[in-house]
């Protein structure tokens, strides 16, 4: 960007290294050298002085801030996929542009998907804790110890079937998992010829018939608490969830309270409604062995990583060029 002024970047958490001296080489970039998570006030100031504001999931970037910003503030080149920690609109009223990262997480997020699959009714977590809380003093192999249940041949229901859902049933399908789907348009009729899919337009029916349900549809809100008590209460006691998604897609008290009873088999979780706050009751049903926990890490890959840095750069540079940047998100409304 020769002969241009620096626009001051305001990043909040820390990010892969190529990317933050890529950031330091085009920008006046502030880096978080510590990761420590900025706090609202620390938002607030930054925001009255920065062009741009590089924020990531764990920041609430809601109207107040919106309209406490600077008039210097003109764009919010969003670290993330999704983007719901981001007033779009507000931003949009106030004349400031939001990008996100887009496209870059999909086999990522399937891996982890296809991992808690395989890990939930396997109970691959549950045996790894017998050899290290016994420090590896155990009986040795028998017939009948750690039985848990073949995936090979059973119904996967897809909630979502977008370029994360879809990547998750190619893996699916090779492990022998008879893809089932719902989602709010039909798949070409290629996909489902490959993925040998089949679709439900009534989530409802698709519950009541798979074996394990995995969460794959964005967070928006139309999909707050989709996997409500009541339709949790659909599917079979022998059944799974697993949840790569967000949060908010599952009512988290509801999954508690069917797993406690039996209604469900468990469940395994990368997300939670309240992060990074989990809910006690998961944890003592993971210690239970009942449910498999991960720290919001589908993504967390270098490569994905470095993926999302150089989109929030390239977001940066063309807004700054005076072109509509790639990953422009507008509002719903729009």
């Amino acid at each position: 960007m020769p002969n241009k002024k620096k626009p001051l970047v305001y990043i909040t958490r820390k990010l892969p290294d190529p990317v933050e001296t890529r950031m330091r080489e085009l920008f006046e970039a502030e880096l978080n050298i510590d990761d420590a998570p900025r706090s609202r006030e620390e938002l607030a100031a930054a925001m009255t002085r920065a062009d741009v504001l590089v924020p990531t999931v764990t920041d609430r970037i809601d109207a107040e801030l919106i309209e406490a910003a600077g008039p210097q503030l003109k764009l919010i080149a969003s670290f993330s996929n999704g983007i719901d920690h981001v007033d779009v609109e507000a931003a949009a009223r106030k004349g400031i542009t939001v990008t996100n990262t887009p496209n870059v997480l999909t086999e990522d997020t399937a891996d982890m998907a296809m991992a808690l699959i395989l890990a939930v009714p396997r109970r691959l977590a549950e045996g790894a804790r017998v050899l290290t809380d016994r420090k590896g003093d155990w009986e040795g192999w028998s017939p009948t110890w750690m039985l848990g249940h073949r995936i090979w041949g059973k119904r996967l229901g897809i909630i979502g079937m977008g370029r994360i859902g879809t990547a998750v049933a190619r893996r699916a399908k090779a492990f022998g998992l008879a893809i089932h789907y719902h989602n709010r348009h039909r798949v070409s009729p290629q996909t489902e010829a490959s993925l040998e899919a089949t679709y439900w337009d009534s989530l409802d029916q698709m519950l009541a018939r798979v074996d394990i349900v995995s969460v794959n549809c964005p967070s928006t809100p139309a999909t707050y608490h989709l996997m409500s008590a009541r339709r949790l209460a659909l599917m079979q006691p022998t059944s799974y969830l697993v949840n790569t998604a967000r949060g908010g897609v599952v009512d988290e008290t509801a999954l508690i309270k069917c797993i406690r009873e039996g209604k469900i088999a468990g469940a395994g979780l990368d997300v939670f409604e309240n992060e990074p706050i989990v809910n006690p009751k998961l944890l003592k049903l993971a210690h239970e062995n009942k449910v498999v926990l991960l720290p919001h890490m589908s993504s967390a890959t270098i490569e994905s990583r470095i993926d999302m840095g150089e989109k929030v750069i390239i977001n940066i540079r063309t807004y700054f060029d005076g072109h509509r940047p790639p990953d422009r998100v507008l509002p719903r409304r729009a």
